[in-house]
């Protein structure tokens, strides 16, 4: 079974569940589940034509991209709205299950409350946004722009709801009136201390977007609710900014047609879980080097390798491989512990290998090539390859292989031919986009497509009834992702109009060092992030920040995006507080405090990997074309 990471990572961290109500669907969301589903489709097929008419006929369709883009924003926030109902938008529950249970209980409920003030506040701005929008026509098509931003009132509308709902099933009425009464008098008093407030100057970041911000990611409020929370208590109380910006900002941060391919990539992992395409990768490698002294662990790392080049989410990555290989690890003497220590880590290095979603949303946000991170990806993950494979080497000295057998020829080759059509896969994503043939967005619905057929020729298929699960999978997973997306790019902008990436700036290329000491300096920047926020908020928010200051110190765009990917990824994986450490060790059913004890000689194996990247700018921009 497919899950998405919000889904995973909260099943691993022991979170609480959403208040007291069991993980199911509102039996009345059925008609938004479809809706959702087939815009999804339309979008594909929309973005098919395109190709086609583009590449086969040489006609292109005008207006092809304007459908793509009305139906992406729709199928984002009817996604998101599925999010909210399926209980799966990513959220950081470490620290609740630490504090006693009715405590912990209080301050989620708390959580869910701000949650639904928030969503009721914006939605008359969104619905005002929509009507705005109304007076603008669309340059191909020629009918008002409110039919692509009336999905935002729609979207907020439905969470709004749902949130509520949600709620005022918990019966917790003292909690629910009380968290309203504080939340009301607080507003009251920032309104009043409104002109004190401003006079902080720039003290109000660290106060709306740092403390308070973090506070409710400590409470376990979803980061996307986190971000928009700490943005619109900002913009309302310690600038003269209108709340309508960030609605706009929001609309932007999920809008940008590169993003297309995010639900898309989404989709084709599911496809590859749901074929059985990545199992046949790992048979073949076993049979190639499984039976070499530390073999299963290089298969191991190969696998997330190349099923990472197809995929683009770790979650299925780690799911394909971890069942295929740890039994006969495990034979070999190998420990649980020790395995999920090797799974996670090579999901971190498999980051960067194309298609990575993290990649796609770097370059949207940064202006950088997306060709030009994916050729570098594939290096920057064999560098990490590298040093992994040689620590499981040495770990390995000690493996039993009694028994263990040369796999012949004809199992060699009849799982290479088995293999083939998926291991063509990787190959084409990285080659077409790097080689500049078709954007990132084609291609994934190129290979998307491709998948589909193969996985129903060769592959068995997949059911009717399971495809349309895997649809509404990949809108709720998608509408999660996008709405952390638009949510990080109203912080993001608010961080730029406040002055603080001027200030930055002129601290950093202050001080002494020069560029080693930003690249230090970054690093640990995202290592902490990657932590704490997982990959893509952290990118959203710092990236318009960071890169035009690596640009004015002389680093490449590539090399720095490569340096702060695989710090993020590295800083994902750290334990105690990284998400995807947990979801590993649920994937391989290992308790998490074994694992916290095997995992940091594998860590450090990827710190030495990254240094070597910060250091030699060679391993980032030796693949790519002048």
């Amino acid at each position: 079974m497919h899950h998405t990471e919000a889904q995973d990572a909260e099943l691993a961290l022991g979170g609480i569940e959403a208040l007291s109500e069991p993980k199911r669907a509102e039996t009345w969301m059925r008609p938004v589940e479809i809706a959702a589903a087939g815009l999804l489709v339309v979008m594909i097929v929309m973005v098919l034509a395109n190709v086609f008419f583009r590449y086969v006929l040489h006609k292109p369709l005008i207006w092809g991209d304007e459908v793509a883009s009305i139906t992406f924003i729709w199928m984002a926030m009817l996604g998101a709205a599925l999010a909210v109902d399926r209980h799966e938008h990513m959220r950081l529950t470490v620290f609740l299950p630490l504090l006693p249970d009715r405590l912990s209980r209080v301050l989620e409920i708390a959580g869910s409350v701000l949650v639904c003030v928030l969503l009721v506040r914006l939605f008359p701005v969104a619905v005002e946004y929509a009507y705005e929008e109304s007076f603008v026509t669309s340059p191909a098509l020629q009918i008002p722009m409110s039919w692509r931003a009336s999905a935002l009132p729609a979207g907020i509308g439905l969470m709004a709801l749902l949130m509520v709902l949600s709620v005022v099933r918990t019966r917790e009425w003292g909690t629910i009136l009380g968290t309203l009464l504080v939340a009301g008098a607080i507003v009251a008093g920032l309104w009043w201390a409104k002109p004190a407030v401003l006079a902080l100057g720039n003290w109000n970041l660290p106060l709306f977007l740092g403390l308070f911000a973090g506070g409710l990611l400590a409470v376990g409020v979803p980061i996307a609710f986190c971000f928009a929370l700490a943005t619109l208590g900002y913009l309302t109380f310690a600038s003269h900014a209108p709340v309508f910006v960030m609605m706009g900002r929001i609309d932007e941060g999920m809008s940008s047609l590169i993003l297309l391919s995010v639900p898309v990539f989404v989709l084709l992992g599911c496809i590859l879980d749901a074929t059985g395409m990545g199992r046949a990768i790992v048979s073949f490698l076993a049979s190639m080097f499984g039976h070499v002294k530390a073999g299963m662990s290089y298969v191991l790392l190969g696998s997330m390798f190349l099923v990472s080049g197809i995929s683009g989410s770790k979650v299925s990555d780690m799911a394909t491989v971890a069942p295929a290989l740890f039994p006969e690890m495990r034979r070999r003497g190998h420990s649980a512990p020790e395995m999920t220590a090797l799974l996670a880590t090579g999901a971190a290095m498999a980051d960067t290998v194309p298609p990575s979603i993290v990649l796609i949303v770097l370059g949207s946000v940064a202006g950088v090539s997306i060709a030009g991170l994916f050729t570098s990806g594939f290096a920057i993950a064999m560098v990490l390859l590298v040093v992994l494979a040689v620590l499981a080497r040495w770990k390995a000295r000690g493996e039993r292989m009694e028994g263990v057998r040369r796999a012949p020829l004809s199992v060699i080759g009849r799982t290479a031919l088995i293999a083939a059509p998926a291991l063509v896969l990787p190959f084409m994503i990285r080659s077409l986009v790097g080689g500049g043939v078709a954007t990132a967005t084609e291609v994934s619905t190129i290979a998307t497509l491709y998948a589909f057929i193969i996985g129903a020729v060769l592959y068995g298929g997949i059911p009717l009834r399971r495809t349309g699960t895997m649809l509404v999978e990949t809108a709720a997973m998608s509408g999660a992702i996008l709405l952390i997306l638009g949510a990080a790019s109203a912080m993001a902008w608010a961080l730029t109009q406040s002055g603080f990436a001027r200030d930055l700036m002129v601290l950093v290329t202050g001080l002494p060092g020069g560029w080693a000491v930003f690249m230090g300096a970054s690093i640990l920047i995202f290592l902490v992030l990657g932590c704490v926020l997982e990959g893509l908020p952290a990118i959203v928010l710092l990236a318009p920040i960071m890169f035009p200051i690596a640009r004015g110190l002389g680093i490449h765009d590539i090399h720095y995006a490569m340096v702060i990917v695989t710090a993020m990824n590295i800083g994902l994986m750290a334990p105690p507080i990284g998400i995807g450490f947990y979801i590993a060790c649920k994937i391989a059913n290992v308790p998490a405090e074994q694992v916290m004890a095997k995992i940091w000689p594998y860590l450090a194996a990827l710190m030495v990997g990254l240094l070597a990247i910060a250091a030699v700018p060679w391993f980032s921009t030796a693949l790519l074309s002048n």
